[in-house]
């Protein structure tokens, strides 16, 4: 594996972070938040599975309750306002889905595009973060991969039936991510998470969850591409 050459110097009190600090801690909170919401929606939508979707959604709010705390340590205030805002275009996706009965749409925003998001910004993180912020982050890193896992396997189970809703939703969710990871470029940079490093591992983590189900290396490639541009 490469090593990285060198990690940034940050300095965790400084104005200028604790200011990037107040939205990026926003965004991971209410990307919680969405999480707890969207696996109760999901359970209703598989009653079988609800027992297990309803335990992913405790996990979710119990992290919420994590990164809560990490923003408290530095005195920092969360920008909820500015995460609601940043997260509503794939609220209303999933919300419009739900409504649709597409389980497939919001499983792929939810288990897929969401988790591997959360993944790949949690990994870039770590090793970046305050002692305090690390050590919960360190935590909840490991209860995403169980999640993208639960989509991945449901999407695997029920694939040739799923494949054309998927292919869909990504085209429509894909370029929302793309421009997500765009709108915090300056604020994740404060804080020692160049764009380049988010986009490469939410690229492997998305890739890997779309092998998984059982899309083929020449489909994730173009399935990956879309909204990458611009």
């Amino acid at each position: 594996m490469q090593q990285v050459a060198e990690l940034p110097t940050l300095d965790f009190n400084s104005d200028i972070y604790k200011s990037a600090y107040s939205r990026i801690n926003a965004i991971v909170i209410e990307g919680e938040q969405e999480a707890y919401g969207n696996y109760l929606d999901i359970a209703e939508m598989l009653p079988n599975d609800k027992e297990e979707l309803i335990r992913l959604a405790k996990m979710e709010m119990r992290h919420k309750k994590g990164f809560q705390s990490c923003g408290k340590n530095l005195s920092v205030t969360p920008d909820m306002d500015f995460a609601v805002k940043y997260f509503s275009k794939l609220h209303g996706n999933f919300q419009k889905a739900k409504a649709e009965g597409k389980v497939v749409t919001c499983l792929l925003i939810q288990s897929l595009i969401i988790e591997a998001f959360a993944i790949a910004a949690y990994n870039i993180y770590i090793p970046v973060a305050d002692p305090f912020a690390r050590k919960i982050t360190e935590g909840v890193v490991k209860d995403e991969y169980l999640h993208l896992n639960y989509g991945e396997e449901w999407l695997k189970a029920n694939f040739k039936e799923s494949k054309a809703e998927l292919e869909e939703a990504n085209r429509e969710n894909l370029p929302i991510i793309w421009k997500m990871l765009n709108d915090v470029e300056a604020d994740a940079k404060e804080l020692g998470m160049p764009k380049e490093e988010l986009i490469e591992d939410f690229m492997i983590s998305y890739g890997e969850a779309l092998a998984n189900i059982g899309f083929s290396t020449r489909e994730i490639m173009k399935m990956s591409s879309y909204g990458l541009r611009g």
